[in-house]
Formats: structure tokens, C-alpha cells, sequence
């Protein structure tokens, strides 16, 4: 370390000082051409006697002890200072150095430790005291350039508000320089400066690559999702399972796994909605025992809430998959990131409580219901009038919703892109102006799908004809490969039964025997190669979001009661539960004025179902059709053939209105104008 005062290295005796005041000699100074140039050093640092402010950061105790951290700088920082120089202040900050310059010296995590050092403050206080006229510090110290900051436009933005004050900064492992040469010691702190920032950089990477094969491997971060405990398991490196190092993996919980199937199920096959779905939990709290915070049970409000359930059905831990970076860290406020960021695991590392399929289905269709109420309730718009039997269930070919339109004495569902997609002509390019759908001919078709698919005598010949023309290419070719993977296997363990004989019978120094031996561990490992591509295999047939229904659930359709439905005669409350249960959804294909209509049944709705449908038929007067139950004819008592198309024609009409009457709105809405 060199202090250097003079061209000579001698203390100029001009403005030595004497006691607390200088001596006022007029004359030549002795200083160097640099020291008294626009960018030598302050006048007070050439007096001699020069007041100190030492400035130390040290991180959190994940890694280190910040006791002692704290110590270490302050010693360091004191030893190269000239005889002259007295420390009067102490800043430290137990803190990140990666933080933005506003958020620096605001935390109390260093009252968590026993530092034995006065405390002036952080660095807001240092920056804060710089600035004024009657600072007691001429000069700031640290250990490194690396303690004031983390990241380069932090570290000179400190350095920069010191210089305006006339507060030089210097760092213990750097050549104090007093003689107004500058231009060296840029050089250095600037070299120092992006080490410090390389270094933390490169320890971030390095880290952040470790976590990433952590939960590739299976591992869990943090604390384990609801319906999920923590299956604590060895450390794999031998050495640190020797010092009692563990890492933890998912195992679904015997009481609280079922509940999140059971509110995937719920999403899924019924469609309700967060607040729905909380208010079922709630009711039975033994049943489905509400989550416990992270606090504990300080913070438990020991009931269910929308959000929590919100949480479960988009956390994709549940799907069997290890998930990692789906929130940022504390310094992001917990935001979600874009799912590309997201880091899975290759394969299913524990168990699944909710199907890949159903995850994926419930989370898009999450996205497309974004902005639409759950529900057929009225819209709280004070000019509401009616809703819509269809609300919501009916998607034009381009993926928006279609909403209601009452013109005259007939309902429509139209898409209309322009209507909230001004400035984006690009977005919906080639979409007609405006696409319609008669509500008439759409339930008649639906109602020919309930009569001929789910009610009719003859649903199974329809299913049958459906699965017929199912496209079962990648389930077949994941079947043959099965079955071929199986013989290899049943040759592997053929081949490694003659080599146990032969290896048995002979020397075991033999280099036969020896050869023996690296062949069976070569098919040992073809082995488990096929045993890995077989789990595949599996894993995809469970992720077959509409795989080919089994014989038992085919026979579901024998719980339904066989009889015909009017839909045009049953109650809007009644038809839109009916359509709710089914998961009914209507889309309008792309390229064609055709709908495809699709219903899903759920075998724990099939009682429900049946009620209701028998429910509705009594009270509209009508009779469960006896022909097809007793399976006579095509067209049994009570049954005529339906005019209503399996396809349905988009039509076009004028219109303006949505939920809202247009005279009522007039007149309520704008008196002045009629």
C-alpha cells in the first residue's frame, strides 16, 4: 500500500496541521502540478489530519457469519489509513449488493446480530450525510471496491454523488494516491469493479445451474405444495450424506392428496368456478382440511379462499412433473414468470394428483374464460335485462367468445372482433366484420346430440361409430412398441440367464468368466435403457388427453335412463345445469359454417344427470320414451325424427345490442337523444 502526499512523498508543511487549526502560510504549497489541477483531491485531504467513514456490506448468514464479515472489513479498512486519519463514523449494511441504489440501506438484518461496532447508519445515511456542509467525514473507506455494490451502475452511482460532495472513496486493496493523479486509479477501480461484478455473476450461473439439475433430478425447493409432504431422502454425494446433508422429494399425502384431485375433478367436469369451488370445501372442513401458510398457524385463517384454490389448479407440481422458477425470487415481489422460463423435469419424478391432460385443459381453458363471469347470472350492469342459455359455451372459428344478441324475436351469438380490437386490424385478419349464430338452431342440434349420443337406444352404436372413425395412430404405434420392447426384454433376461450358468461353471480369474461379466453388466444396462423407454410409453398413454374409452367406461351410458328430451321446453335455469354438467362447448370451425358440438360425462355426474333429465321431463309432462327402453324400433311411441341438422349453418343478421334491451337502454340511458 503507498500513501502518497507529495511529488516528494513528504507532508507539505504549509498545511500541516497543529492541534485542530491549520497553519495560514502564504506562499508556494509544494504540491504537485496534479494536486492543484481541477482533478487532483480536495483540499482537506491534504491538511493532514483527515476524518474517516467507514463503509462495509455484507450479505446474509446463508454462507457467512455477518458478525464477522462486518469485523474483518473495519480491521482491513483501518490498516492502510495514513497516521494522520481518524476514523469518527461507522455505515454497514447487512444487505444484498445486487439491490437497486433506492432499496439499498433500508433493511434491520443486521439488529439480528451481536455486531460489536457503533452503527452511524447505511448507506442512504452515508450518501444523505455527504450532502451536507457539516458532514463529519472528509473521506469514505471501504475493504473493496465490491462492498459499496454488486453491479456497476450501482457502485458508480454511489462513487459518482461522493465525488459531488468532494468525498473521495477509497478501498483498502487499492494504492491510496494523494498527489492528484486520477487516471490510475480509474483504471484500477474500474478493473476492480467488473471483477466484482464477474465474480457474483459467475456465482450466481454456477448456482442457479446446480438448481436446475437439482429439480431435474426430482428434488423439491422449498416447502412442499398442499396435498404433497416431504420424503426425506440421503444426500446421492457420499460425502455429504456423511454430514448429514438430505434432500427431499414429493410423496402425495394420505389425507390432503385427494382433496386437490377432487378440486380438479370439480374445475374439469363441472366447470365452477374459484369462489364455488371454496364454498364446497368449506362445508366440509374434516373432509378437505384447509392449507396451513407458510407463517404457521399465526396467520391460518383456517378457511378455504379463491385464491388458494386458484393456486392448486395452476401449480404444475401437481401434474407429477418437479417445477422450478415459476415465481421470481423476493426481489421480483413473487411476480409469475412467462412459462417458457419455467424448468421442468424430464420425467415424472413423484406421484401425480392431477393429470398432465387435465392440468394443460383446465389452465387454457382458464385463459380463454379470462374476462367472462362464471355462471348464467344477469351482468351487474344496471341496464341488464337478460342472459343467455349459451353464455360463455359457444367459441367462433378465430377462438373468441361469442356473446348474446337479442334482435326482434330472435337470439343470436355474434363475433364481432372490431368491437374491442381497435388498433389491431392485424389481429383477426381475413375475419368476417361480424359472425352470428341462431340460439334456435344450435339447441336443436345440441338436442339431437342428447337424444342420439346420450338418452337414444342407440348411443353405444353411435359411440361405437364415433371411436371408429378416432384417430388411434400414436396410441397403436405406442402399443407396438410396447410389445417389442417387451420381447427384448424377455431376450435380455434369456441372455443373462446362459451367462450366469456359464459364469458359475468357470474360474472367476478367468478372463472368460471376466469377459462374462462385462457382457451381463452391458445387458443390465440395456435393461434399464428399456425399462426407462417402456415408462415413457406409459407416461404418454396417461397424458392422452382423449384416449379411446375402456368396456367400464362405456358402460357408464347403461346408468343413463333412455328416453327423449325437448329442450326447447325445459327451463333456462334447468337447460343451462344440464349444459354445465355435460361440459356441453360449441365451436365454429374456421373454415366452414359448421359447429362441432362436444359433451363430456363424468361417471360421478351420471346420478345428477339422470335426475335432472327425469326431473325436467315430469315437469314438462313427458314421458321416458317406453319403445326404446324396451328396445323396439327406430322410432318408438312418443319419439319423432328431428328435423334439427347434426351440423349447424352460421347466419348473418343486423345488430347492436348485447345484453341490454335497445329501447329500455334508450330511455334510460339517453332521454336527451329520443
Amino acid at each position: 500500500m503507498t500513501v502518497n502526499h507529495s511529488a516528494d512523498g513528504r507532508v507539505p508543511p504549509a498545511f500541516a496541521r497543529t492541534g485542530s487549526s491549520p497553519a495560514t502560510v502564504f506562499g508556494p504549497s509544494g504540491l504537485s502540478d496534479h494536486a492543484v489541477s481541477p482533478l487532483g483531491m480536495p483540499v482537506a485531504l491534504l491538511t493532514g489530519n483527515v476524518r474517516v467513514a467507514i463503509l462495509a456490506r455484507t450479505s446474509t448468514d446463508d454462507n457467512q457469519d455477518p458478525r464477522q464479515s462486518i469485523m474483518r472489513q473495519v480491521r482491513n479498512s483501518k490498516q492502510p489509513l495514513p497516521e494522520a486519519w481518524t476514523v469518527v463514523a461507522y455505515f454497514y449494511d447487512v444487505e444484498s449488493g445486487r439491490k437497486d441504489l433506492a432499496e439499498r440501506g433500508q433493511g434491520t438484518d443486521y439488529e439480528r446480530y451481536d455486531i460489536p461496532i457503533p452503527r452511524e447508519g447505511g448507506i442512504a445515511d452515508l450518501l444523505a450525510e455527504a450532502s451536507r456542509p457539516d458532514r463529519r467525514f472528509d473521506v469514505v473507506m471501504c475493504e473493496s471496491i465490491a462492498r459499496v455494490a454488486r453491479r456497476q451502475f450501482e457502485g458508480l452511482s454511489i462513487e459518482r454523488e461522493l465525488d459531488e460532495c468532494e468525498v473521495p472513496l477509497f478501498a483498502a486493496n487499492e494504492p491510496i494516491m494523494l498527489d492528484g493523479r486520477r487516471s490510475q486509479k480509474v483504471l484500477q477501480r474500474g478493473v476492480n469493479r467488473v471483477i466484482a461484478e464477474y465474480e457474483v455473476l459467475n456465482t450466481l450461473e454456477l448456482s442457479w445451474g446446480g438448481l436446475c439439475e437439482h429439480v431435474r433430478e426430482g428434488y423439491n425447493i422449498g416447502m412442499p405444495p398442499y396435498g404433497y409432504e416431504g420424503k426425506i431422502l440421503p444426500h446421492p454425494n457420499k460425502d455429504k450424506a456423511d454430514k448429514g446433508k438430505k434432500k427431499t422429494q414429493l410423496a402425495a399425502h394420505e389425507v390432503r392428496g385427494p382433496v386437490v384431485t377432487q378440486i380438479a375433478h370439480w374445475r374439469y367436469h363441472e366447470g365452477l368456478g374459484y369462489s364455488d369451488i371454496a364454498d364446497r370445501l368449506n362445508a366440509d372442513p374434516v373432509r378437505y382440511p384447509p392449507p396451513m401458510p407458510p407463517g404457521g398457524a399465526k396467520r391460518a385463517r383456517g378457511v378455504w379462499g379463491k385464491s388458494t384454490v386458484g393456486d392448486i389448479l395452476r401449480n404444475p407440481k401437481y401434474t407429477g412433473y418437479m417445477v422450478f422458477n415459476r415465481r421470481r425470487t423476493s426481489s421480483g415481489s413473487g411476480q409469475v414468470n412467462d412459462p417458457m422460463k419455467w424448468v421442468w423435469s424430464t420425467q415424472p419424478t413423484h406421484e401425480p394428483l392431477i393429470p398432465k391432460w387435465m392440468y394443460d385443459e383446465i389452465n387454457s381453458d382458464r385463459l380463454a374464460r379470462r374476462g367472462s363471469r362464471s355462471g348464467n347470472d344477469l351482468n351487474s350492469h344496471p341496464a341488464t335485462l337478460r342472459t343467455y342459455v349459451l353464455r360463455g359455451l359457444l367459441f367462433c372459428g378465430c377462438g373468441r367468445r361469442m356473446f348474446g344478441n337479442k334482435r326482434r324475436k330472435s337470439t343470436y351469438y355474434q363475433c364481432w372482433p372490431r368491437a374491442n380490437n381497435r388498433g389491431r386490424p392485424d389481429k383477426y385478419e381475413g375475419h368476417p366484420k361480424a359472425v352470428y349464430l341462431r340460439e334456435d338452431a344450435v339447441l336443436d342440434a345440441v338436442n339431437t346430440v342428447f337424444n342420439d349420443s346420450v338418452f337414444g337406444p342407440d348411443r353405444h352404436t353411435v359411440l361405437a361409430a364415433e371411436l371408429a372413425t378416432a384417430d388411434t395412430t400414436q396410441a397403436e404405434r405406442r402399443s407396438v412398441e410396447r410389445e417389442r420392447l417387451q420381447r427384448v426384454l424377455a431376450d435380455i433376461a434369456r441372455q443373462q440367464a446362459a451367462i450366469m450358468t456359464q459364469a458359475r461353471a468357470g474360474d472367476p480369474n478367468d478372463p472368460f468368466t471376466q469377459a462374462l461379466r462385462t457382457d451381463y453388466n452391458e445387458l443390465d444396462s440395456r435393461k434399464n435403457t428399456t425399462l426407462a423407454v417402456i415408462a415413457q410409453l406409459d407416461t404418454e398413454d396417461g397424458n392422452d388427453p382423449h384416449p379411446l374409452p375402456s368396456l367400464d367406461e362405456i358402460a357408464l351410458l347403461d346408468e343413463l335412463p333412455v328416453m327423449v328430451l325437448t329442450l326447447a321446453q325445459w327451463a333456462p335455469a334447468h337447460l343451462r345445469t344440464l349444459f354445465e354438467v355435460t361440459k356441453l362447448a360449441v365451436a365454429l370451425d374456421q373454415d366452414s359454417d359448421q359447429v362441432h358440438i362436444t359433451l363430456s360425462l363424468h361417471a360421478a355426474e351420471l346420478a345428477a344427470l339422470a335426475t335432472l333429465a327425469a326431473e325436467q321431463q315430469e315437469t314438462a309432462g313427458q314421458t321416458a320414451c317406453r319403445g326404446c327402453a324396451d328396445g323396439g324400433g327406430d322410432l318408438c311411441e312418443g319419439r319423432t325424427a328431428s328435423s334439427a341438422p347434426d351440423v349447424v349453418d352460421a347466419e348473418r343478421a343486423p345488430s347492436r345490442t348485447r345484453t341490454c334491451d335497445l329501447e329500455i337502454r334508450s330511455l334510460s340511458l339517453y332521454p336527451a337523444e329520443l
